[in-house]
């Protein structure tokens, strides 16, 4: 009874200190705003993001320019690009919402593994760990997305395989230390098996390190998306993502430059509010530094 209370005050503090950082407030509101526009996408787009409208296009064939028709203009080919940025939100979060889980659960397990049982195990993982860290991450998403059919899944897993290796790296110096600890040892003595320590003892202690990792590794792999997209080996065409409406404008930049501010803009809003909202999770969740804001 009394670690359940325990743990009550210990989230009722979390959520105090988390509300007092101004940061807090304006990450959250940022990424409310842009799961918000993901979500209700179908009531908010007025129109098919595909549909190609004949007065899209100006007497000279160029995009037309933001109107109370068009509140954020077309593009080159007459679509209206405020339906084409909201739909874009939704592929954009979906495949980096699922990245990002994937590898918080291969990379936690990989590094609770590696930093518990040490030796041969320990030697595996971190080597293939370090190969996969030793490519910077554009450039192994670019080789994996070139021996691979650009698809949503495909994407997914580029990603999930470009971003795990980092929180492992983390998860195992953690355990490193949690296994010498007494609490540790006193389960090993009355009996208990590796895996159940693991499960029971060590996995609880790491989960701060996924949940600040986690929310701060959102917004690199938003950018991630973004960049296989935009150089074509990311979402395939005509599906509507930021990266391929900043490809498709970047020719055309002059005579419609609205056609890469705003899913530049999307990007910027989405990756700044998921940074302050993960800085602000892990202030909250050490109150040192949160006593010292």
């Amino acid at each position: 009874m009394v670690e359940v209370i325990d743990v009550k005050k210990q989230r009722r503090g979390f959520w105090i200190r988390f509300w007092r950082l101004p940061r807090a407030w304006v990450g959250a509101a940022l990424v409310g705003l842009v799961l918000f526009g993901a979500l209700l996408a179908p009531l908010l787009a007025w129109a098919d993001p595909l549909e190609q409208f004949r007065d899209g296009l100006s007497d000279l064939g160029t995009p037309l320019p933001p109107s109370a028709e068009y509140i954020m203009g077309t593009d080159h080919l007459g679509r209206d690009m405020w339906s084409r940025v909201l739909y874009g939100a939704q592929i954009s979060l979906m495949v980096s919402l699922v990245a990002n889980v994937t590898a918080a659960v291969i990379g936690t397990i990989v590094g609770a593994l590696a930093g518990y049982f040490s030796g041969a195990i320990d030697t595996v993982l971190m080597r293939l760990t370090d190969v996969l860290l030793a490519f910077p991450a554009i450039l192994l998403a670019l080789g994996l997305a070139a021996v691979l059919r650009p698809s949503i899944p495909v994407v997914t897993i580029i990603l999930t395989v470009i971003t795990c290796p980092a929180l492992a790296r983390l998860v195992r110096s953690q355990v490193l230390t949690l296994r010498e600890r007494a609490f540790v040892e006193s389960a090993r003595a009355s009996g208990a098996g590796d895996f159940y320590i693991i499960l029971h003892h060590i996995l609880p202690h790491t989960v701060t390190v996924t949940v600040v990792w986690a929310t701060l590794s959102f917004a690199s792999t938003v950018l991630v998306e973004s960049s296989l997209s935009f150089l074509g080996v990311g979402v395939p065409l005509p599906m509507s993502t930021w990266g391929n409406m900043i490809a498709e404008g970047q020719t055309r930049y002059r005579i419609a430059p609205w056609m890469i501010i705003v899913p530049t803009a999307a990007i910027l809003i989405t990756t700044l509010g998921f940074n302050l909202l993960g800085d602000a999770v892990r202030d909250a969740l050490d109150p040192r530094t949160a006593q010292r804001q």
